[in-house]
């Protein structure tokens, strides 16, 4: 198993979350999820100022095998999109925890970081589903 950064937090639909510290959070895909992906081909996102709310889809992310939703862990407004992802989809797989991340937002509310699972609660989620 790949390793899982200690500073992100985690969705159980398998997205990262980074506190910015500001109010604002920069999300992205786990390792987890582009592996079982596989070759990732297309990543369509929400434009700036879109708001994207906890649990809705915000977006869509292509492979050779297959489309997958992406879901919102929080509820806040687009202040900034990926846009080297339209040109170079596959760094997701090379570095989804950095080079790949997909959206920042201003959070609504930041008491929803809470409902976030650690990094060794989302490790403790990947065993319970292998």
């Amino acid at each position: 198993m790949s390793q899982i950064p200690e500073n992100l937090l985690y969705s159980d639909s398998h997205e990262w979350v980074l506190d910015n510290g500001d109010g604002t959070i920069t999300l992205g895909i786990t390792d987890h999820a582009q592996s079982a992906l596989g070759d990732v081909v297309f990543v369509e996102l929400p434009e700036v100022g879109q708001a994207i709310e906890a649990g809705e889809e915000f977006g869509v992310i292509e492979s050779v095998k297959a489309a997958s939703d992406l879901y919102a862990p929080l509820t806040g407004d687009v202040i900034a999109v990926n846009e080297s992802l339209e040109d170079a989809p596959e760094s997701v797989n090379e570095s989804p925890y950095e080079d790949a991340w997909l959206i920042k937002v201003k959070l609504s509310d930041q008491e929803e970081l809470s409902d976030l699972l650690s990094a060794t609660a989302y490790a403790q989620l990947l065993e319970q589903e292998g």
